[in-house]
Order: C-alpha cells, then structure tokens, then sequence
C-alpha cells in the first residue's frame, strides 16, 4: 500500500494510493489533498484487519441487477412468495432506485423514497412490506461484503401499523354463514370457530377432519398465482402444521355439508369445483361479497372471521402459547394483539375483587 505524487497534464497536483485487496488484485484510488489519501489509507487498513473491507468494484452493481440475482438465487422461496417480491421490486423499489449503484444508496436517499411511497398513496402494510424486502437484500449485500451497513435505518418503517380489523359478534357470524351460499357456509364456520385462513380452508380434504372428535389436521393451503395457477403447498412455517379441535356443533355442520355436497368418494376437498379441484378464491369472494351485504355488513372481510375466531378463543382464557398454537404462529406477536379481549374478563375479576375487600371492610 502506498501513495504517489502525480503531476497532471494541466499542472494540477495530485495524490494516488495503490493497494491490494485481500484477493490479491491491485486497485488505485486518486485524491486532489494528500491528507486525504491518508485518511483512506488509514481506514483502509482497518476495514482489511476488521473484515469490513469492501471492494469498489463490485460495489458498482446496480440495485437492479443485483436484487433480480437475489431472487433469482432464493431458491427456498416458494412460488406464490416470489411473485409478490418481484411485484413489489418492479412496481415499488426500482423505478426509484433500480438504476443506482448499491454502495452509492444513501440513508437520505431511501427515506426520500420510503416516503415517496406513502405520499403516492401505497398502504402502510404494503410500503412497510416493500421496506422490509429492500432492507433484507441489502442485509444480503453487506454479507457479501459489497456495502458496509445498510442505509434501510427508518425507525419504524418496516413495522405494520395497519389500523385493527373489525371483529364479527357471535349473531353477525350466524347471519353471515345463513346469507352465503349453502355450500359455503361451513368456510365461514370454518373460519371463525377454527381460526383458519383461507387457504386453509380451501385445501382441507375429507379425511383431514375426525368426525368423531371435532379435529382438523392443518397440513396444507391453496395459493393461487397472478396467471390463475392454482397449487396446494405446505403452510409457510412448521407452525402452521397443527392440530386444531372444532367446537361440539360444528361436528353436525360439517357431517351436514358433506352429506349435501361430498360425493361419496375416499377423500376429496371439503369445497370443490366440478372439476375435483379445489374451489377458486374469486368464487368463494363472489358470495362472500354477496352475503355481507345482505348483512350490512360492507366492511368485514372474510380474514376478519379468523380475527374474531382468535378474540373468542382469547376470551375463554387461553394462554399465549395456546392461541399461537391454534393460529398456527411461530412468533407471539400475533397472539399478544388478542389478548386484549381479555380485559373484559379482567375487569370482571377486579369488580369481584372489589366486592369481596367492601364486604370485608363492612364486617
């Protein structure tokens, strides 16, 4: 490593510092104040004896070649997963900063375009999905030594601060599962009283179910692609394969719509097209669509069942580990936001605990 006075054709002094990677190959970086060569010297040496030593030549990748590479190399991604990335990277990461170079992206640069995002009108759960996803190829970037940190440092903006669903009552879930079509109306039991999510349901077959006992083995979902391809996959997570016990009257609903619409065969899908396959989203919507508004209930989607499924099950008193295991949940997070409808439960017990010291005190 060393540094070389150079005289320009122009009479101009300057100051080059030729040093060798880790590897082996000769660089040389050239300043106009020796100090500063020096400086870089120093902080050179450092970053080579720490390991954070990053090499100016494959820093130069665009975010754009570089991200489509990382997709493309995520061979543990999953078919449906991949399409959302790659939507998200061409619809609200690149346009922005595709054509810039990894380690010219600045922390100033990305909270101008997080914001961006907002000001456009994209959802906060959708702009703080996108964050996460560029912050997670750029953590990529830094193991592979092409950036030194991460400019994705927006305290907060990859945290979903979605405002809270609407929960259903116990009357509205009963409305709703009367105004659907009949053969749907085991999905939005299914949905509430199991705490299922739709794919869940979608891909649960005859012989998931013990008629005996009321209990689901939970082992799949159906994922639906942006062509239409229709797929039934393992859940994302190990959490998601679980065992989940019905409610005594759901024993007589399901024993009802399999009787009504299960052809006598050794397994098929609980909601079937007529071609055997499972039955598509839009068709299951369609209804949906149709029942919540003969409710008057415009604003609930159908996930909203599995929240209230989740908020009754809180409110028997279940623990945290309980309800991640019902939700199929690998992390507790989920779970904390319904333990808030324990409260009422609390307030209840703190209402006797009050009568119980009055009635002490009054002896």
């Amino acid at each position: 490593m060393s540094i070389h006075r150079r005289k320009l054709s122009n009479g101009k002094i300057v100051y080059d510092l030729r040093y060798r990677s880790q590897e082996g190959t000769q660089h040389k970086k050239t300043f106009d104040i020796k100090r500063q060569a020096l400086q870089y010297e120093v902080n050179l040496k450092i970053d080579q004896l720490n390991g954070t030593w990053v090499n100016p030549k494959n820093a130069k990748v665009t975010l754009e070649n570089y991200s489509l590479v990382w997709i493309s190399s995520r061979l543990d991604l999953r078919l449906r997963t991949r399409e959302v990335y790659n939507g998200l990277l061409k619809h609200h990461i690149l346009p922005q900063l595709g054509k810039t170079e990894i380690s010219k992206l600045s922390v100033a640069q990305i909270r101008k375009w997080y914001f961006t995002l907002m000001e456009d009108g994209l959802s906060q759960a959708t702009a703080a999905k996108t964050y996460r996803l560029l912050r997670t190829i750029l953590n990529c970037a830094i193991s592979e030594s092409l950036i030194k940190t991460n400019p994705c440092n927006i305290k907060g903006a990859g945290q979903d601060k979605s405002s809270e669903r609407p929960i259903a009552t116990l009357e509205e879930v009963f409305k709703l599962a009367d105004a659907i079509d009949r053969k749907f109306r085991l999905a939005v039991l299914l949905g509430t009283f199991g705490s299922l999510r739709l794919g869940e349901i979608l891909a649960l077959e005859t012989d998931s179910i013990d008629l005996a006992t009321g209990i689901m083995h939970i082992d799949k979902q159906v994922q639906e692609l942006s062509d239409g391809t229709q797929m039934v996959a393992e859940p994302k997570t190990k959490a998601g394969l679980r065992n989940v016990s019905l409610p005594h009257f759901m024993i007589d609903e399901l024993k009802t719509h399999i009787e009504l619409f299960i052809s006598e065969t050794t397994t098929a899908f609980l909601f079937t097209s007529s071609n055997g396959n499972p039955v598509r989203r839009k068709v299951l919507q369609r209804s949906w669509n149709e029942a919540r508004n003969k409710v008057g209930l415009p604003e609930l989607h159908f996930h909203d069942l599995r929240h209230t499924g989740n908020t009754l099950a809180a409110m028997t008193g279940a623990s945290i580990k309980e309800l991640m295991a019902r939700m199929g949940h690998a992390s507790s997070v989920a779970a904390l936001r319904y333990q808030h409808a324990t409260m009422d439960r609390d307030l209840l017990i703190a209402n006797k605990l009050n009568s119980m010291v009055t009635k002490t005190l009054m002896q």
